[in-house]
C-alpha cells in the first residue's frame, strides 16, 4: 500500500523529510478497523514528532492523527462498524498514523463521519474537537446540557484562533458559557469572532489589564492552548477563587501550582492521546466524535478547514507541514485523496 513516512529527523525543506513509501497492508483483528484513508489533516503533533530526535530510524515512521475514510474490513470483536461505513478519527499516538492508504484503528475511538461535510472538511476536525471537548467538559468540568447554569459563567480561551481554540470557542458558546478568547492579528481576530467569541483580547499585550478594561474582574474558567510559560502568572491572576484552569502541553518549564493556592483553584492537563495511550475509557472518544458529527451536520458547529491540498503524496504533505510550522496558519490544512 502507499504511505508517507520518514527515517530521518530533517527540516521540512529537505525532500527526504517526508517520502513516498510502500508498506504491507495489514489485516484487522480484535476491535480494529482497517480504514481506507481518503483525507488527513496536519497538526502540531505531526510537525513536532517529525522534528524531534536526531537518530536514523531502522524502519520508516508514518505520522498522521486526523483522518476520514471508509471501513474496508473489521476485526472479529468489532460491533460498532461494518465495511463501507464512512468514519473519522484522531487515532493513537502509539500506533502507525493515518498518512497511509490503509490504517488500523480501534473502533472505540472512531466516530461516524459527518454526512454533510466533505472528506477534507471532516478530516480537519477529530483531534481538535476531541481535545476541546475533553478540556471543556472533562477537565474544566463545565456542565453539559445545562445552559441556564453556564450562562452565569465566563471562560477565557488563550489562542482562540488555533485549531483547538477554533473548536473550543464554538463548543463553549454552544454550552452557554460567555466566551473571551485571545488573538493578535486582524485576520485571526476576525476568525475568532466568527467562531463565537464575544470579546477578543490581544495575547501579545498584558491580559489582566485588557480583561479589566472589558469589565471583568476575573473569569470562572481558563483554557490555555499556547505558551503556558508566558501566561502562567497572568492565568493565576485572572482566575477567580475556586475557578478551573486547564492546559494542553504547551510549556517548556515546570509550572508553579502554588500560585493557585490561595484561590483554591483547580488545574488539569489535557492530552487527547491519554485514553488510547493507557487503554482506558476508549469508547468515550467514539461517543464524543459521534456527538461532534451531529453538531456539524446540524450546523451548530462550523468545520475549521481553510486549506486543501491534493493528491495525497509526500510533496503535498511536506507543504502542509511547512504551513503548520510557519506559525501563521489560521484554521486547518488537509491533504485529500486520491493517493498518488
Amino acid at each position: 500500500m502507499k504511505a508517507i513516512g520518514f527515517t530521518q529527523h530533517l527540516p521540512i525543506t529537505d525532500g527526504h523529510s517526508l517520502e513516498d513509501i510502500e508498506l504491507p497492508k495489514a489485516a484487522p483483528t480484535g476491535h480494529d478497523l482497517l480504514v481506507n484513508v481518503q483525507a488527513v489533516s496536519v497538526n502540531p503533533v505531526d510537525t513536532g514528532t517529525r522534528g524531534a530526535g536526531h537518530r536514523q530510524l531502522a524502519q520508516p515512521k508514518v505520522l498522521g492523527w486526523d483522518a476520514v475514510g471508509t471501513v474496508e474490513a473489521v476485526g472479529d470483536q468489532v460491533t460498532l462498524f461494518q465495511p463501507g461505513d464512512r468514519v473519522f478519527y484522531a487515532g493513537s499516538y502509539k500506533r502507525s498514523g493515518s498518512d497511509a492508504e490503509y490504517q488500523l484503528v480501534d473502533e472505540r475511538i472512531v466516530g461516524h463521519a459527518p454526512q454533510k461535510l466533505t472528506d477534507a472538511q471532516a478530516a480537519a476536525v477529530p483531534l481538535t474537537s476531541l481535545t476541546a471537548w475533553e478540556a471543556l467538559f472533562e477537565k474544566l468540568h463545565i456542565p453539559l446540557d445545562d445552559r441556564q447554569t453556564n450562562q452565569r459563567h465566563t471562560i477565557l480561551i488563550i489562542n482562540g484562533a488555533g485549531g483547538v481554540g477554533s473548536m473550543a470557542t464554538q463548543l463553549a458558546d454552544w454550552a452557554g458559557i460567555h466566551v473571551i478568547a485571545t488573538a493578535s492579528q486582524p485576520e485571526s481576530i476576525e476568525w475568532v469572532k466568527n467562531h463565537h467569541a464575544e470579546i477578543v483580547l490581544n495575547h501579545r499585550q498584558p491580559l489582566p489589564a485588557q480583561l479589566h478594561a472589558a469589565g471583568y474582574k476575573n473569569v470562572d474558567y481558563i483554557l490555555n492552548l499556547s505558551h503556558l510559560d508566558e501566561h502562567w502568572a497572568e492565568i493565576a491572576e485572572m482566575i477567580r477563587p475556586d475557578g478551573w484552569v486547564a492546559a494542553i502541553t504547551e510549556n517548556r518549564r515546570g509550572i508553579d501550582l502554588q500560585k493557585l493556592t490561595r484561590k483554591r483553584a483547580t488545574f488539569a492537563w489535557e492530552w487527547m492521546f491519554s485514553k488510547s495511550w493507557y487503554g482506558y475509557d476508549l469508547a468515550s472518544q467514539g461517543a464524543i466524535l459521534n456527538r461532534i458529527a451531529g453538531l456539524l451536520d446540524a450546523g451548530t458547529l462550523q468545520d475549521t478547514l481553510t486549506k486543501t491540498l491534493s493528491p495525497l503524496n509526500a510533496a503535498n504533505l511536506r507543504q502542509a507541514h511547512a504551513l503548520v510550522e510557519s506559525g501563521h496558519m489560521i484554521g486547518k490544512v488537509v491533504v485529500a485523496g486520491p493517493w498518488a
